[in-house]
Order: structure tokens, then C-alpha cells, then sequence
């Protein structure tokens, strides 16, 4: 197991810790790539380990629309690269309960939905109630799509994502 997965794992489990939440945190490694030729920053999930957890808890640990886990996923992220290298830093997914795995299933569905919906009307849609980290899925979900372009529109917390075919 690589340094970056304890380490994580360890953050994790020290932030639950601090919130008297007693639960393991399983990791996974995922490979990414850029374009099927250039390496990603090295990718981990960390999955809290529901079983010991009851209801309440594991609903208060994703939060609505998944906002607390989402807050944990990115004070992992901060904090686990703060003061390293470029070639030291990786991207930390925390799961909780299957959520993210039925989260990105919405999203993708989302996003082909208005893949069609862009194509068959010429017009702009707008994907609305993303997180930055939900719009940067769909953003990389598009990049398939050569006839359409994906940006965001507006600031925080009413920022959206727009999909539109690419003009000729």
C-alpha cells in the first residue's frame, strides 16, 4: 500500500475520530489517464466503512445533496497536498453508503441528457445544482463529445454548467 493510501486512509479516520464516529476506512487506487496517453495525478477512494455506523450517522456524514461528504473530500484533498510536490499529490474520492456511485450515475445521465438535448436543439442547456467537483465530471464526461463545448456560468453559489453545440 502506497504512502498517499495510509495516508489518506489516516486523515480520514482521524477526522472521524474527532467527531467520535468509530469507523474503518477501506481505500482503493484508480488509474487515471488523460486522453488514453498522459498519467493523472495518482487516484484513491476512501469508503468509510458503513456497518458500524447507524442511520443517523451515516445521513449526517453526506449531508444534503451530499454537501458534508463533499466538505470532507475536499478538506482530505487540501490538506493531504498541502506542502507537496507536484509528483507527491493525489486526488482523494471518500465514500459513504454507495453515494458516490449513485451520485455519478445521476450525473451521467445528466449530462447525456443534455448531450441530446444540446444536439437535437442547437440551443444551450443548463445543468443546474452541480458541485465544482459534479461540473469538472461532466466537463470530462463532454470532452467525448466533439461536437459540443461544456463552461460554467455565474458565480457560487448559483454557478451552472452550460453544454452547446460548437459553432462552425
Amino acid at each position: 500500500m502506497t504512502d498517499q493510501i495510509q495516508r489518506g486512509q489516516q486523515w480520514v479516520k482521524s477526522l472521524l475520530q474527532l467527531i467520535n464516529v468509530s469507523a474503518d476506512v477501506r481505500s482503493e487506487s484508480q488509474s487515471n489517464s488523460v486522453d488514453g496517453d498522459f498519467p493523472e495525478s495518482d487516484s484513491y477512494w476512501l469508503t468509510i466503512d458503513e456497518t458500524n455506523l447507524m442511520p443517523e450517522q451515516i445521513q449526517v456524514l453526506i449531508g444534503p445533496q451530499g454537501t458534508v461528504l463533499d466538505a470532507i473530500q475536499y478538506l482530505a484533498n487540501a490538506s493531504l497536498n498541502l506542502h507537496q510536490t507536484e509528483e507527491q499529490q493525489a486526488s482523494y474520492t471518500v465514500e459513504l453508503n454507495g453515494y458516490r456511485v449513485r451520485r455519478q450515475a445521476e450525473i451521467s445521465a445528466l449530462a447525456q441528457s443534455a448531450a441530446i438535448e444540446a444536439c437535437a436543439s442547437g440551443k444551450e442547456v443548463e445543468i443546474k445544482s452541480l458541485s465544482s467537483a459534479e461540473r469538472r465530471q461532466v466537463h470530462t464526461f463532454m470532452k467525448d463529445f466533439q461536437d459540443l463545448e461544456t463552461f460554467s456560468r455565474g458565480k457560487e453559489p448559483h454557478r451552472h454548467l452550460v453544454v452547446r453545440q460548437i459553432q462552425q
